[in-house]
């Protein structure tokens, strides 16, 4: 059993970090289904439980749709819930998915993020949470195992505010974080209880109660429902700055603004843009090698910060955009949504990196750093016995 010491330090990696953020958030139904490399996270979950830490009912279910189809039934009986997965198993939800947010239920959700099959493929990169980035889920992503512990108890509050009340997706790197070992500092109950109050529904189930849930929606009525949807969605943005501003007050602990975190911007003359572990691999590179490059990490993809990144973007004349996910006949998600919100004569280029796990070595993070914004191009990274690749096929410099 893993022995936490509340209010101190803990050497903990990213799925036991998750779990310790659970713990102190007081869900009362988990649902779970293991999967690499997700499995930690609900296997401490359950020690939790068996050694009379957590008072939740734990549902060892046959799959990953039953896992969030519980957390959809349970949540709408007006209870905190949580569940975790993986790749496959994110892709197995999918249909649950948009039902649970569109029923307006906070559910949150671990995603130690893995490559989609096939080929079958364990390791990371970040093309199960972004295949399902019209979900309806918010979607956090995380550059630190700290960071897992905090965006857990973050995303609650966020979720069930009450004019956001929509699910959150918490999503970090697998192995690279979910596995890896950072000291980090887990605050007391206390300390969580005073930031994180219990969940209030506006509406449940329950066996007295006149009430509907997901019903048909008519065209008269459909449309509405979307339209609320979105609106809840914009205000989340809100909601994020302003809990993550709180939690920096109390904990003394804050990732940017809660949507963005910029690095080196003031003075750089090139900038990349990056989600999850390896921005802090670019931040390390910058303070060694490059002060001329600056860094905006995005940490809210969904709802995604459209007038934050502009602003700062809107400085460059050159802009490299790196993605560990590939939309077929597009491009990188991260660069498509950058593309789409800046003006035309921005250099604005893709780099596609460590997709399956390959790894990123220090002369593709100089090859980034050096081409970033350099021309309009698709550049895939390290392939082919390590040359980087324009698409369509042509090899690019090294």
């Amino acid at each position: 059993m893993k022995k936490i010491k509340f209010g101190e330090r803990n050497l903990l990696n990213g799925n036991e970090a998750a779990a310790t953020a659970v713990l102190l958030c007081k869900p009362k139904v988990i649902a779970v289904y293991p999967i690499t490399p997700q499995t930690a996270c609900v296997e401490l979950l359950s020690e939790f439980k068996a050694n009379n830490m957590l008072d939740a009912e734990i549902v060892h279910v046959e799959s990953e749709h039953s896992a969030i189809s519980v957390c959809v039934g349970a949540e709408a009986t007006g209870v905190r819930t949580f569940t975790a997965t993986s790749s496959q198993g994110l892709a197995l939800m999918h249909e649950i998915l948009f039902i649970a947010s569109g029923m307006r239920l906070p559910i949150v959700m671990g995603i130690a993020n893995r490559a989609l099959s096939a080929p079958i493929n364990i390791w990371n990169d970040e093309s199960d949470s972004l295949a399902q980035r019209d979900s309806g889920w918010l979607q956090f992503y995380c550059s630190s195992v700290q960071e897992v512990f905090d965006s857990i108890i973050q995303a609650y509050r966020v979720s069930e505010a009450r004019d956001v009340l929509l699910p959150s997706m918490v999503c970090y790197d697998g192995f690279l974080i979910s596995h890896f070992y950072e000291p980090i500092h887990v605050p007391t109950q206390d300390e969580v209880d005073n930031f994180l109050p219990g969940y209030e529904p506006i509406f449940r189930l329950d066996k007295g109660g006149k009430i509907t849930m997901g019903p048909v929606g008519r065209p008269e009525h459909y449309m509405e429902f979307k339209k609320h949807q979105a609106d809840a969605m914009e205000r989340a943005k809100r909601k994020i700055i302003e809990v993550n501003k709180d939690f920096a007050q109390r904990f003394g602990r804050s990732y940017g603004d809660g949507l963005i975190e910029e690095y080196n911007i003031e003075g750089a003359k090139r900038v990349v843009v990056a989600m999850g572990s390896i921005a802090s691999n670019f931040k390390y590179y910058i303070e060694k090698h490059d002060k001329d490059l600056g860094l905006l990490r995005i940490r809210s993809f969904r709802p995604f910060p459209k007038d934050e990144v502009r602003k700062i973007l809107e400085r460059f004349d050159e802009i490299g955009v790196v993605d560990r996910a590939y939309s077929f006949g597009s491009g990188g998600p991260l660069f498509t949504e950058i593309k789409g919100i800046l003006a035309k004569d921005r250099k604005l280029n893709n780099f596609i990196v460590s997709l399956g796990g390959r790894k990123l070595r220090v002369e593709d993070i100089k090859f980034v750093a050096k081409h970033a914004g350099k021309d309009e191009k698709t550049y895939w990274i390290n392939v082919f016995g390590g040359r980087n690749v324009i698409e369509g096929g042509k090899s690019g410099g090294k």
